[in-house]
């Protein structure tokens, strides 16, 4: 399975079923955290659920739409970080993110970001990547401009979360930009 290493605290692995113990713990611990920003959360109740989504995760991934890895800091699944959608006629990917709280300002986020982008333009011959979050969300708005990615603009009202339309900052990278910085 894929195995991604990036650096000696940190590897991204792809989710199988075996992670979904650890995964639906990770995200009940940091329920109340993830829940502002991440609408499923509430919709993950059990450990079925989570087994569920890495079931479906594993479907995008053998059909090459999508790739969901678990980010495991020390030997522990503190996170997520995927290619929510891969576009391979347009050669475009769609980064999503989410990391425990008590993982955050460790710059593991960042880095494993920096290690899946590296495989989509290097591996999967990407063109151009986006990451997508919500205008309120800071600390995953510093990972993208941490990373060079170029603010787009605003998808106004784009996402309904908690009963409210929210706005979404777009940012992208393309390949050649990830040629010259990194």
């Amino acid at each position: 399975m894929l195995h991604i290493p990036v650096d000696d605290e940190i590897y991204l692995g792809l989710l199988e079923e075996r992670h979904s113990q650890p995964l639906f713990e990770c995200v009940d611990v940091n329920r109340e955290h993830l829940r502002q920003w991440l609408r499923w959360v509430d919709e993950t109740t059990t450990v079925d659920d989570s087994l569920a989504f890495i079931r479906s995760a594993l479907e995008r991934f053998a059909a090459g739409t999508g790739i969901t890895t678990g980010v495991f800091y020390g030997g522990k699944l503190v996170g997520v970080v995927s290619y929510n959608q891969l576009n391979h006629t347009h050669h475009e990917g769609e980064i999503g993110y989410w990391l425990g709280q008590a993982y955050q300002g460790r710059g593991i986020m960042t880095r494993a970001c920096k290690a899946l982008l590296a495989y989509g333009f290097e591996e999967l011959e990407l063109h151009r990547v986006v990451i997508r979050c919500d205008v309120e969300n800071q600390r995953s708005r510093a990972v993208a401009e941490r990373l060079g990615f170029t603010r787009e603009g605003i998808l106004r009202q784009s996402i309904l979360r908690c009963g409210r339309y929210r706005d979404m900052v777009l940012y992208s990278k393309l390949r050649r930009e990830w040629e010259t910085q990194g």
